[in-house]
């Protein structure tokens, strides 16, 4: 703590004047700051998933993202929703698979890092959420026999298959099928987001280096101080800026004329009755310590209407929310400024109040915000399964 205090006084003292300072750093604030890192994280290895981490399943993983073949109509791939260029996303309001759906495509970014999946968390692992897709037939309408046959009939994803698994993809579609997006799910829990204006910020603020937190936007570093005060960190802590649960936040959930999307409520059901779920057959984890979450869970009422926490990282680019209900950062904002108490479900444990921010406010707040995206640096073409 005494670390923390001397970067306060330094930072104090070495502050630039400004027409609109940047703000000074409480001993508090700047541990506050602190949980917000280090980045990135140490690799994430999935104990339900043999190959998680092996680079052979990586590449086929890699391959499988990209492969149209794995659709019912031959032409969409889990790349065609989830494009690097759009931060993993796909910019729509609605994700379109053979129709459009109710939710928002969900960035990958840091993907790996969750323990629920979707946004009512109905995949209690990775690679279960990598089936549901394949499976669901509004999205890639395709079943276990045409995924493992596409496996099969292709002889680079047959010997990519062979590499990772040690095995040949045999008669058994459903294994075929598991194991496929377990690849895909060791490929996925790459996507790692770069480090941000934040991060180095967060790192010299820490280290009391006054002169490189000072390159930090004064703009951002006021958004910050109105993020942390305002309590936003409640739900979106840690150096993703998520606590991967879920919550209600006053964004209505109907989808048309007396139909609703009921979110978290309607994801416990059908994780509860998912042949994929950690407690089924599929789970490579014989502790049954990664188990403990799906068994342990319990559907209630209050779930109705909660839709995930998203991070906020690489979440420069709207549309946001589960519906993709606002455009820009600036509309979310505005949203948290003036939100109803009377729209949170009656029994949610409210999360949010109105902010009643002024226009410098959310634009610092925003600032604050954007300064959580940086470039990533180019993609390499997926290298051969078998060189």
């Amino acid at each position: 703590m005494r670390g923390l205090a001397l970067a306060a006084m330094l930072l104090a003292v070495a502050a630039p004047a400004h027409p609109q300072p940047a703000p000074a750093w409480s001993t508090e604030e700047i541990a506050a700051i602190g949980r917000h890192g280090p980045w990135p994280p140490a690799p994430a290895r999935d104990p339900s998933n043999r190959v998680s981490g092996n680079p052979a399943a990586i590449a086929l993983g890699e391959h499988l993202f990209n492969d149209a073949r794995l659709s019912a109509g031959g032409d969409m791939s889990c790349a065609t929703c989830h494009r690097p260029e759009r931060n993993w996303s796909d910019g729509r309001v609605r994700a379109v698979g053979i129709g459009e759906l109710d939710r928002r495509t969900q960035s990958l970014w840091n993907v790996g890092f969750g323990h629920w999946f979707g946004w009512d968390g109905a995949g209690d692992s990775l690679w279960a959420q990598s089936i549901r897709p394949l499976l669901d037939p509004r999205e890639m309408a395709v079943d276990a026999a045409r995924v493992a046959a596409t496996v099969r009939a292709d002889a680079a994803l047959a010997c990519g298959y062979q590499r990772a698994f040690g095995q040949s993809p045999g008669g058994d579609d459903e294994k075929v099928l598991v194991d496929a997006a377990k690849a895909m799910a060791a490929f996925i829990a790459t996507l790692v987001s770069p480090r941000t204006p934040f991060d180095s910020f967060r790192d010299a603020l820490l280290a009391g280096d006054a002169e490189g937190a000072a390159r930090y936007p004064a703009a951002a570093g006021r958004g910050l101080k109105i993020f942390l005060g305002a309590g936003c960190a409640t739900c979106h802590f840690g150096p993703r800026f998520t606590n991967g649960e879920f919550g209600d936040v006053g964004v209505p959930f109907f989808t048309g004329p007396g139909e609703v999307d009921a979110g978290r409520f309607d994801g416990l059901a059908r994780l509860a009755d998912s042949r994929f779920n950690l407690l089924g057959p599929h789970n490579d984890d014989a502790s049954g310590a990664s188990a403990r979450r799906t068994r342990h869970v319990r559907r209630q009422h209050s779930n109705f209407g909660e839709f995930r926490v998203p991070a906020l990282r690489q979440a420069g680019e709207g549309p946001f929310m589960h519906n993709g209900r606002f455009a820009g950062l600036a509309d979310v904002v505005e949203h948290y400024s003036e939100v109803s108490p009377d729209r949170l479900h009656s029994d949610a444990l409210p999360l949010v109040r109105p902010l009643h921010l002024s226009t410098g406010q959310r634009d610092d707040l925003v600032a604050f915000l954007r300064s959580l995206s940086a470039d990533p640096p180019p993609r390499p073409s997926p290298a051969p399964l078998c060189p």
